[in-house]
């Protein structure tokens, strides 16, 4: 009897080994505060509820994560948006191909763009000056904070983008294009998803927020996306 229910354990075990679909590698969940870039350039800022109302227009009716976000003050009719930038530093901790997601808030047709570079799948470029849309991000409209996945807004369509990439160092700028449009956080995924539920998009915890201050433990030489990236890969 006993041999009975040892050999059924087996043999259960074996059918699930053989048989049953292999587990999904990990991914990879990068949530970055957008204030928090390793650089900002003015007139690219850093902004708060209070600084929109200061505008004498309406601000979005709920809080950015963490209470800031940045952006290039102005009217949300008035275009502009010829200088400054936001510049992250993320290593990546994996080959593989990779989608960013923003968390917005774009008014109109006059204030709903950034450019966006992501070096080295990038090339060295300043898109303000060469005005190339390939790097152009067609942010979607809506008056209060949302999820936009970075797009490539040609002239003759929009397309999301994504990024191939080796393991290590890369630099990721978004550029002010247009006044008014405002970011919050940034979420990086090795999950290519058409939303953010499938995705997995999220914004940044406590923790994130932490880490993105600190590094805490963070190896000599190293970045601290490269340490969230690697503690964050979920199972």
């Amino acid at each position: 009897m006993k041999f009975g229910v040892i050999l059924s354990l087996l043999m259960a075990l074996a059918f699930c080994y053989w048989f049953l679909p292999e587990k999904a590698d990990a991914g990879v969940e990068i949530a970055l505060e957008a204030e928090l870039a390793d650089t900002i350039m003015e007139p690219m800022v850093v902004g708060t509820l209070d600084d929109i109302k200061k505008q004498k227009w309406p601000a979005p009716p709920t809080e950015p994560s963490h209470g800031e976000f940045i952006w290039m003050p102005g009217a949300p009719t008035t275009g502009g948006g010829g200088e400054g930038y936001a510049e992250f530093i993320v290593d990546i901790p994996e080959k593989g191909t990779y989608s960013i997601w923003g968390f917005v808030t774009a008014w109109d047709g006059n204030s709903d763009s950034f450019w966006v570079t992501w070096q080295p799948a990038d090339p060295d470029e300043n898109p303000q000056v060469t005005q190339n849309t390939e790097f152009r991000w067609g942010v979607r409209q809506g008056n209060d904070w949302h999820w936009d996945r970075i797009n490539q807004w040609l002239d003759g369509g929009t397309f999301e983008r994504e990024w191939k990439f080796d393991r290590g160092e890369t630099i990721l700028r978004i550029w002010t294009r247009e006044d008014a449009t405002m970011l919050d956080a940034l979420f990086i995924t090795d999950e290519i998803a058409d939303n953010e539920a499938a995705a997995g998009v999220r914004l940044p915890t406590d923790d994130d927020v932490q880490l993105q201050l600190t590094g805490l433990s963070v190896q000599p030489g190293g970045k601290l996306s490269t340490t969230w990236a690697e503690i964050k890969k979920h199972p």
